[in-house]
This record gives C-alpha cells, structure tokens and sequence, in this order.
C-alpha cells in the first residue's frame, strides 16, 4: 500500500536510541525526508546516514525539547531548510524510576519524568502547530505508553507522564481539526530492545528473584499476543498515522502492544 508519504517534510524527537531508528528509518524507506533532532548526537547521525543512503535528505538538529526556545529553532532550521513542515513525531522521553511505589518515589523523580514526557512534546507542538496551521496541512504522532492507559504498579511516575500526554493530544486534536491538522498518540507496550534489556528486565527479575530470560517470557505472557512489541511495529504505527490513509482520525490513543491494554 502506498501511503503516499514520499516527498513529505518530517521530524523526529528522539531518534537515536529505543524505537526511534526503527520509526525514523520506516520514514526514510517511504520517501520521507528528515530533520533528526536530540541531544546525543552520535547515534543520531549513524540513522541519518541510513537514510541517506535510502536516497532521501536527512538533516541532524541538536535539540534539548526541555527547551521552547530550541523547539523553535529546530523548527524554523526545517521550514529554511524544506519550506515546510508536514509531520512531527514525538519519540523523546524516559522510563522514570522503575520498580518503586508512589512513596518510594522522590519528588525530583516524579518532576522530572513528568515534565519530560509531558513538556517534551508540549514544546515540539508549540513550535509545529503555527505552520501546520497556516498550511492547513500537518500529522502529529506522539509516542506514549500503555502505562498510561492502564497504569501499572513500580512505574506511578512514568504512568502518570503518559496519562497526561494523552491530555495534551486528545486536547490539541480539538484545537488543530478545524485546521486540516490530525494529532494522536501510539501508545506502545514494552518494546523490546536495548532499553528494556537492560534498565527493565533487570530490575523485575531482581525484585521476583527469577532470570532476566524468565522475566521476558512472564512479560510476553500478559499479552494476547504472547510476544512483545518491536520497534517495527510501532513505526508500523506511527506511518499510519502520519498518512492520509488516517485523514479522519484524530485524538486517538492506539495501543500497539500486542493486547495488553485492553485485556
């Protein structure tokens, strides 16, 4: 199926680490051209590389989302550099403190893991939605989580950030429709890679007192499915979403995680 996204302008928060090559590279392979923006830099060139060499313009940005000032920078280097924006895709953030309850948390942790899921997307939005607006033309896809659907025990920080981004998506949904503008969220479920090997699964088989292989297989087991999510199937997702094959969704919260959210 052609989605038809060749030629069309995107960016990417996030790009270099966890799902993020897998969605910015699916981007690549439909013809996209991309402007990679976060604060390591490295790994961010090595996708933007791949994506060259897939035949499309990638540019790297360097960008705190923290920051409103730099959102609006990244986003007026796009629109110099392509003329436009046509897509944003929110892929930045963090997992916040793993395996404690509510009054184990700090408050520094909840702060932080907050204020980065949240305002992370917040801030990219802000700088977007102005040109998307006046062009009466834009997709934004912002990555959440199962956890905010459903919640989860040992993870209250990080459930409550994506319970609010899916807030800030069904609001701004609202506000951008009149405006040709769609604005959803993925919500994957864990995604298997580098991350949840190695800061997830450790702690769970810790704290269960079982191997890291068995707290994978126990994890697999909760979904329907029986096998976890990859960073394939949520860019799978994401270019749904940001096609005009989805031209009359907005402000959806799209679980891809295997039925896990809705069991």
């Amino acid at each position: 199926m052609d989605l038809g996204l060749a030629g069309k302008i995107a960016v990417f928060t996030g790009p270099g680490k966890g799902m993020g090559p897998a969605v910015a590279g699916a981007f690549a392979r439909e013809g996209c051209h991309l402007i990679l923006a976060g604060r390591d830099l490295a790994p961010i060139e090595a996708v933007a590389a791949d994506a060259r060499a897939m035949g499309v313009e990638a540019l790297v940005s360097a960008c705190d989302v923290m920051e409103p000032t730099e959102c609006e920078r990244l986003v007026a280097e796009a629109e110099a550099r392509f003329g436009r924006v046509d897509i944003l895709v929110n892929i930045a953030g963090g997992t916040g403190p793993v395996g404690k309850t509510a009054w184990e948390t700090s408050p520094e942790e909840f702060d932080q893991i907050v204020r980065l899921n949240m305002a992370g997307c917040f801030n990219t939005m802000r700088a977007v939605l102005p040109g998307m607006v006046a062009r009466r033309y834009g997709k934004i896809v912002n990555v959440g989580g199962t956890f905010g659907m459903r919640g989860r025990a040992g993870r209250m920080a990080y459930s409550a950030s994506k319970w609010g981004l899916r807030g800030i998506t069904k609001s701004t949904a609202l506000e951008a429709g009149p405006h040709n503008v769609n604005v959803n969220c993925v919500a994957p479920g864990m995604v298997d890679g580098p991350r949840f090997r190695t800061k997830v699964m450790p702690g769970y088989a810790k704290a269960k007192g079982i191997s890291e292989e068995q707290a994978v297989a126990e994890h697999a087991a909760e979904y329907a499915m029986r096998r976890i999510s990859t960073g394939e199937d949520a860019a799978a997702a994401c270019l749904f979403l940001a096609s005009d094959a989805s031209r009359q969704i907005t402000g959806v919260d799209l679980p891809v995680d295997g039925g896990w959210a809705m069991l």
